[in-house]
């Protein structure tokens, strides 16, 4: 772990060299992209002495650290490929240079566009806000929120909010169960958990070509398996949407639910954060079939991730995370996509072109029809992935 840090330490020193390369080989002014992620240097470095020992890094390091050494790959495979770059990576967690003094240097002001991978909204906005001044496309690459921004086109959030989920989820259950027996359970007085409720009523409201009957039932903390399997029907196929957030009831919703399986025909519809819920893969939710959506289709059978997960072990002696892949796709693919249309940039964001796993379907979102502007562009497009027993059956 020691080793992989120092790593990453070295190549931020050959990140500076390289824009050096940029700029004094390049006959044409290169294509300059600032890359904003929360390293934590200063947790990990005594100037360039490393001061964590032999110890594990903490966990709130790796994520970040993950999505560096996955934009430093795609750097190295533009760099293979000559491709004309000035790239100027930056720790959003310095103490010494907070991120509003960041934001006053002059490279940044004349970046061709921002790459940021952020951990609170008040950050985001901050970015977002300074975009939208100097007019600077900014993809939002990993932050599954909109941070409260509005009448900002330049702001791209690449990892969709909730409500584009939730909008999904209930058009995934229109084409797929329209004919089922449909039960969204929610905690009582949570929320949140009404929040994502009143969404999908809203949808269903925008979406009516195609009939969808829910029963929307409330239960508290602590319901019993009787009164969901209640719910069901015994002759119909029946669909569960668990509409929340939290760990402990979205596992105990689906806990009930194992073992039925012989009597009741049942898939669980989960909200997107349902994908790293360890509960889901405890022996007691044993076979029940599991739905979510997710922005990000990373199969470990796709032949160009394994070479790069390959090619990660050998290079950090490590697993490649999904932060890596979605280092390196965000650079990767928006660079070329950059190279390829200059001020066109964001009118061409959906181009296949130059695709690294996923397809991106960005469009302007409005959050009132009445605005002149779009609050901001959006990635729509949405993998529904089939989970039983901690295994991924299928991705659609």
């Amino acid at each position: 772990m020691r080793l992989l840090f120092s790593a990453c330490f070295a190549m931020i020193l050959i990140v500076s060299s390289l824009r050096s390369h940029a700029q004094y080989d390049s006959v044409s002014k290169p294509v300059k992209v600032a890359v904003l992620i929360p390293l934590y240097l200063d947790s990990a470095f005594s100037g360039t002495v490393y001061k964590l020992g032999n110890n594990n890094l903490p966990k709130y390091i790796l994520p970040g650290l993950d999505f560096y050494n996955g934009v430093m790959m795609a750097i190295d495979s533009l760099e293979k490929e000559g491709q004309q770059l000035e790239v100027m990576i930056h720790d959003t967690k310095s103490r010494e240079k907070s991120l509003s003094l960041l934001l006053v240097e002059p490279e940044i002001a004349g970046a061709s566009f921002i790459i940021g991978s952020f951990t609170t909204k008040e950050e985001l906005k901050k970015v977002a806000d300074f975009a939208l001044a100097k007019n600077i496309p900014l993809i939002s690459a990993t932050y599954p929120n909109d941070g409260g921004i509005t009448a900002n086109p330049n702001l791209v959030i690449i990892n969709p909010t909730l409500a584009t989920h939730i909008e999904g989820m209930f058009r995934y259950v229109q084409r797929n169960h329209s004919i089922d027996n449909i039960v969204l359970f929610r905690r009582k007085s949570d929320q949140m958990d009404k929040h994502i409720m009143e969404t999908i009523m809203e949808a269903s409201k925008k979406n009516s070509a195609i009939p969808v009957r829910i029963r929307y039932v409330e239960v508290s903390d602590a319901f019993n398996r009787q009164e969901i399997i209640s719910q069901l029907d015994s002759n119909k196929r029946n669909v569960v949407i668990g509409a929340t957030l939290n760990e402990g009831f979205a596992g105990n919703l689906v806990k009930a639910l194992s073992g039925v399986k012989a009597s009741y025909e049942t898939t669980v519809i989960g909200m997107p954060t349902w994908d790293n819920m360890k509960e889901l893969n405890k022996a007691e939710a044993k076979g029940v079939e599991i739905v979510y959506s997710t922005p990000y289709n990373y199969q470990k059978s796709d032949r160009f991730l394994s070479r790069m997960s390959a090619n990660y072990k050998l290079r950090f002696n490590g697993r490649a995370s999904d932060m890596v892949f979605k280092g390196y796709e965000a650079m990767y693919h928006f660079s070329k996509l950059y190279l390829k249309h200059g001020a066109a940039f964001r009118s061409n964001l959906s181009d296949r072109d130059y695709r690294i796993t996923n397809e991106f379907d960005i469009q302007a979102t409005k959050l009132k029809k009445e605005n002149a502007t779009a609050d901001y562009l959006e990635n729509k497009k949405l993998y529904y992935v089939k989970k039983q027993d901690g295994t991924i059956k299928s991705v659609q």
